[in-house]
This record gives structure tokens, sequence and C-alpha cells, in this order.
């Protein structure tokens, strides 16, 4: 990746509303330049999308969950589609270490953030899991 595309991904994750023009300026590149490059990225799956971040007010409180999971090896793919198909697990990671996955978890109260905990405790697969609740977020980029 150029270092004009990696600029210009810093500033789209800054402020992916952001006029082109204004990104040309800050780039020093033409605004058609600016504009091919993103239509490149978005071609190139180096970019797959734009997101919406609301204020606290902006939604209704969700707790949040971070798991810690340990699967069976062979069983890891089974594992992730079961879990794909719970829609309070947000996102799921491989990770490296002494645990196999991390999957974030949502849910709206502690009784359903619960039973999302025990379903993916109980999934075809898992060995073992251990939860944090998110209290609060100190940042996010």
């Amino acid at each position: 990746m150029r270092d004009a595309d990696s600029k210009l991904i810093a500033l789209l994750k800054a402020n992916a509303r952001e006029p082109t023009a204004s990104l040309a300026r800050k780039l020093g590149l033409a605004r058609s330049t600016v504009q091919e490059r993103i239509a490149r990225l978005e071609r190139e799956g180096l970019i797959r999308g734009y997101t919406v971040r609301l204020a606290d007010a902006g939604e209704p409180r969700r707790l949040r969950a971070v798991v810690m999971i340990t699967a069976d090896p062979k069983q890891a793919e089974r594992v992730a589609t079961e879990l794909k198909r719970m829609p309070e697990v947000r996102s799921l990671c491989a990770v490296s270490g002494a645990f196999d996955m991390v999957a974030n978890v949502e849910a709206e109260t502690p009784a359903k953030i619960d039973a999302a905990l025990d379903r993916i405790g109980r999934a075809h697969g898992v060995t073992r899991t251990v939860s944090s609740i998110i209290l609060s977020e100190k940042f996010s980029r």
C-alpha cells in the first residue's frame, strides 16, 4: 500500500464523511485522484464499508461482554459457524495464546446476555469460556 493510501485511510477512519475536496487538500492531491484512490481501495477490498458510531444517548444502553473461548481444534470451524448464527455475537476473532477465539457479545438486558453466554458455552466444540462484562469504554478509534 502506498504512503498516500495509508494517509487517506487514516483520514477516513477519523471521519468517513469528510468531503473529497477536503481530503485532497490535506493529502496534497487532486480531488479526482482521491476519488480514484478511494474507488480502488474499495474494489481491492481494503475498504470494506463505512459505519456510523452513535453517542451513548443515541442508542439504548446495551450490555457488552468479551468472551475468551477454548475450542476443540477439530471443531473450530463448526464453533465459528454456530456463533455466527447468534445475533448477540457481534464479532469473533481467532487469537493466539491460552484461548483460541475471542467473541464480542451485546445484549439489552443482563438476562439476555446471560442466556447468550450460556449458549456460547454449550456450542458444540467449545470446551471452556471466560467472560468479562464491559463496564465502560475509555476510548474507541
